[in-house]
């Protein structure tokens, strides 16, 4: 009973907030006691109980008592921060404060006049009484005190971390405590695992997402190329101000990458117990990905010259960039390297025993993490190629990718999945990683193939290319572009992946596709490019794909002939009206067995997704680099593709036609043809073969050493981050921010304006 009516004086106090049209006292603490004293709520009562429309109305009509209420929240924080809160009572206030908080703040944020509100140093409520939140140095600002409180509270000893006290009396004093010594998990930079309490996981949860919370203003400002402009909660939080930030950085990511959702190797072990870690986990990985977001203070990654100019200071160092930046032992780079891909396995693993683990729902997450880390610290990026260890986090990409590429509301996962995979495919010693055979098989929809790492990718490209949906056509540059920077350290591709490399090829060089768009014939020259690697560099073991070029050497004629008059053009197009579909489904030949029973499936009616900015083009995605013999990198060049504006009316001319088509890279591929079909032809007349095998013993010991043009040097497209990428970052992470919080709703039926929220 008594549950009930503590949570009916709880209703009354917030109707009381929005009837009473005369301003309450801040020293009325009868009153304002009346919202946190409640030893029984929980965050879904609190968002229950305070109505969206309740909020706004005490905004608008009783703006003074909305922020003594804000005001009085975060004294009582304050407050619990320098007692340590040493009773239940005290603890529960706490819990409280900070549910409320979480609940009102989307409220403050979504309206440009009270976004002030939280960074004035005079409330507008009254201030009697008010000294705790008093510095030395005059007032400090409301999200000063509040982001503080929370930073303490979360190194709070018998509420958030174990105590070190040594008898029942002793107090351990919050002023003086030493938060290194009270890191929330062993692994980087700390080796004591301290014992699991649950108690202690729901309360860090709890402050962790009101911290999110506060950072959460970020979405309700318009997308802005501007970068300069940081987000004031996360830079004051990240900054020296902060005197637990090292120790808060290292619990976060030592809580996300220790994590074992298996439940601890017993198969099952999740249904018998809660497991709380989860909830931390989500909101530690979401605050991590958050504060990582600018990198602020001076530049500390070698930039290249041509972007050296336009990296200045821009605002007060972060320091979760600087310790992530700095981390350099190899036994924490595979402690974080094992723990993220352990993670984003973890979907893969459900299929061996059905339902027998966890699964996890924060891959999205994970793979910004991964992202940051690699973009941030290139020792790490350096570590993760240097062993086949980085295949532990491609396959679970190419699993993401290969699932997600029906489903419309998960564009965003394909392009962070695609963008990963672009940074790594600009180091040399992702392409030679990827010919370690692929032996263990992963449950997708994809041909049967015997073969490596590099078949299992271009198989799962392919899939998404001819069977994925029309919003994923821009990324389709970003595939070849990969598929084009590991090329020339492909050993042996397998027939399958040989076959549809050329069946794209096929599909991008009919004439109404090249006429169709401006920047479709890019697609043609990576492939070509690709072919011209593997023939220049990787010969000997690539009997597969010379034989599929030789079958299909009329696409190649074709291509050297593309006629560019006026009519063909004309007829061209009117074919395209016949056949709107890039690539047909059928033509794909997929009556091959597939491997896994899991077909991709477009989003349920209904299904919520975020909006994303447009990305900018692989020209501006990507800096060309040459690789000079001994593997380095030599020149540097920004990439100019003749390119028209997508938003101006375009049409194809015989000019356009020929300003490209001369450049096609044909001559490896027609002087390959040139010495071998003859030789094949012959074999099989003298012979009367009909048998591939025979054909490809031959062209497996076949050389064209002194036959073909001098080898072109090696051209890699390096990912290069600019404004148009770092917004797009923005608004998919806090798009999949918003989405994850369901329960409780945070920001749901907001006014956001970083993106919109659209069902499908």
């Amino acid at each position: 009973m008594g549950s009930t009516d503590s949570k009916l004086n709880f209703r009354k106090a917030v109707i009381q907030l929005t009837t009473k049209t005369q301003p309450v006292e801040a020293t009325d603490d009868a009153f304002w006691d009346q919202f946190w004293a409640d030893t029984t709520t929980t965050v879904q009562d609190v968002f229950a109980l305070v109505p969206a429309a309740e909020i706004r109305a005490v905004r608008e009509e009783s703006p003074s008592n909305l922020a003594t209420l804000c005001y009085k929240a975060v004294e009582k924080l304050v407050q619990g921060a320098e007692s340590g809160c040493p009773t239940e009572r005290e603890k529960q206030v706490i819990l409280n404060c900070t549910r409320i908080l979480t609940r009102i703040l989307p409220y403050i944020f979504e309206d440009q006049d009270w976004r002030g509100f939280f960074w004035s140093t005079v409330p507008g409520a009254g201030r009697a009484g008010t000294d705790e939140l008093d510095d030395d140095d005059g007032a400090r600002p409301l999200a000063e005190s509040l982001l503080l409180a929370i930073a303490d509270l979360l190194f709070c000893p018998d509420f958030t971390v174990h105590s070190h006290k040594r008898g029942p009396d002793s107090v351990e004093n919050m002023q003086s405590i030493d938060s290194c010594e009270y890191i929330w998990e062993a692994g980087v930079g700390f080796a004591q695992s301290p014992p699991l309490n649950y108690i202690h996981d729901l309360n860090r949860t709890e402050l962790l997402r009101l911290l999110l919370t506060c950072f959460s203003e970020a979405m309700y400002l318009p997308p802005s190329s501007d970068n300069s402009v940081l987000n004031p909660w996360v830079t004051f939080f990240c900054s020296t101000e902060n005197r637990h930030a090292l120790p808060l950085f290292t619990s976060l990511l030592n809580v996300v990458c220790a994590y074992d959702p298996v439940g601890y190797g017993i198969p099952y072990n999740h249904l018998l117990f809660s497991d709380y870690r989860e909830q931390l986990v989500e909101q530690a990985v979401q605050v991590l990905i958050v504060t990582l977001e600018h990198d602020g203070g001076v530049p500390h990654r070698p930039a290249s010259p041509s972007s050296m100019e336009e990296q200045e200071s821009t605002g007060p160092e972060n320091l979760f960039v600087n310790y992530l930046s700095r981390i350099h032992r190899e036994e924490d780079f595979d402690f974080v390297l094992k723990g993220l891909a352990r993670l984003l396995t973890n979907p893969l693993t459900q299929t061996y025993l059905p339902n027998s683990t966890k699964k996890i729902q924060f891959h999205q997450e994970l793979l910004v993490l991964f992202w940051k880390l690699c973009d941030f610290n290139k020792k790490f990026l350096f570590f993760v190629l240097k062993s086949s260890d980085v295949l532990d986090i491609l396959v679970p990409i190419l699993y993401y990718l290969n699932d997600a590429r029906a489903d419309q509301s998960r564009v965003g996962l394909m392009h962070i999945g695609v963008f990963i995979l672009l940074l790594l495919s600009g180091e040399r010693n992702f392409g030679v990683r990827l010919n370690k055979p692929y032996s263990i098989h992963v449950p997708m929809d994809i041909p049967v193939f015997t073969g490596t790492h590099a078949d299992l990718l271009i198989v799962v490209f392919h899939k998404i290319i001819t069977t994925g949906h029309q919003r994923l056509q821009p990324l389709f540059d970003c595939l070849l572009t990969i598929v084009v920077n590991v090329s020339p350290y492909l050993k042996s591709l397998s027939m399958v992946a040989a076959n549809k490399l050329l069946h794209l090829l096929e599909a991008f060089s009919t004439s109404w596709f090249l006429f169709s768009a401006a920047q479709n014939h890019h697609l043609v020259f990576f492939l070509l490019e690709a072919f011209n690697n593997i023939i220049q560099y990787q010969f000997d073991g690539n009997c597969n794909l010379v034989y599929a070029i030789i079958r299909k050497r009329n696409v190649f004629h074709q291509l050297a002939n593309l006629p560019s008059d006026p009519a063909s053009i004309q007829k061209a197009l009117q074919r395209k009206r016949k056949s709107p579909d890039v690539i047909s489904r059928t033509s794909s030949q997929e009556t091959v067995s597939m491997e896994g029973s899991h077909p991709a499936v477009p989003a349920e009616p209904g299904t919520l997704k975020a909006s994303l900015v447009a990305m900018p083009g692989i020209d501006k995605l990507t800096e060309k680099s040459q690789v000079s013999e001994d593997g380095t990198m030599v020149d540097n060049e920004r990439r100019r593709l003749s390119s028209a504006s997508s938003t101006s009316f375009w049409a194809p001319t015989p000019e356009w036609v020929l300003s490209w088509k001369c450049k096609l890279p044909l001559q490896t591929i027609m002087r390959l043809l040139q010495v071998l079909v003859p030789q094949v032809e012959k074999i099989c007349i003298d012979k009367g073969l009909t048998d591939e095998s025979e054909i490809l013993k031959f062209l497996q010991h076949g050389t064209l050493v002194g036959l073909l043009p001098v080898p072109h040097p090696i051209l890699i497209r390096k990912y290069q981050a600019n404004a148009g990428t770092a917004m797009w970052f923005r608004t998919y992470m806090w798009g999949v921010v918003y989405l994850r919080n369901v329960d409780p709703p945070i920001w749901y039926d907001t006014d956001v304006r970083l993106f919109e929220i659209q069902r499908m």
